[in-house]
């Protein structure tokens, strides 16, 4: 009989979990979505109205922009906060949660910029 052998810095192998108890599967599937990585990169300069992120998303439908803010907000990654003008407002922020994934984001591009090979890297030509 041989010893089960686990990979360094993991609990349990990964087959052992169902993907839906992944904790890591759940939030790169999050930040696999076409716009989220998106929206909190845009927001983190600061507090911005939905015409604002329509403009900084070109692309992106109101209905898809509607549905990814509420995905986010529900994840506390970013808060909705209701103007009590008229008309009324509506301003999305990051979260603390949000601010310390977006730093992360930072993070990857940085290595996606200099880690990767620089600025001749073909896949950087944007």
């Amino acid at each position: 009989m041989h010893a089960e052998t686990k990979l360094p810095g993991l609990a349990e192998e990964p087959s052992a979990r169902r993907p839906d108890e992944c904790v890591v599967e759940f939030w790169l599937a999050l930040l696999g979505h076409r716009w989220n990585a998106l929206v909190l990169w845009h927001l983190k300069a600061g507090a911005k109205r939905n015409g604002e992120l329509m403009k900084a998303l070109p692309g992106i439908s109101p209905k898809v922009l509607t549905e990814r803010l509420d995905a986010l907000c529900e994840t506390d990654l970013v808060t909705r906060i209701s103007e009590a003008t008229f008309p009324r407002g509506v301003t999305y922020l990051l979260t603390p949660k949000g601010r310390r994934l977006v730093a992360i984001l930072d993070q990857l591009d940085i290595w996606a910029r200099t880690g990767r090979g620089g600025s001749d890297d073909p896949a950087l030509t944007t």
